[in-house]
């Protein structure tokens, strides 16, 4: 996982392995979809982005 700040807010990049990438965003994107709501409310108001990036892109 890596942060990077932005002039839009700051992004959170979630690494995976290519054979792991499906189970990480889930059934119907469920999984990233519960990781990004999770990571807003603790953002605390904040602008934060959450981006699931395979390692093969890197």
């Amino acid at each position: 996982m890596a942060s990077i700040d932005s002039s839009r807010g700051e992004v959170l990049e979630v690494r995976v392995h290519p054979e792991d990438l499906g189970r990480v965003i889930g059934r119907s994107g469920r999984t990233a979809k519960a990781l990004r709501t999770l990571v807003t409310a603790l953002a605390d108001g904040r602008r934060v982005r959450v981006d699931v990036v395979d390692t093969d892109e890197a």
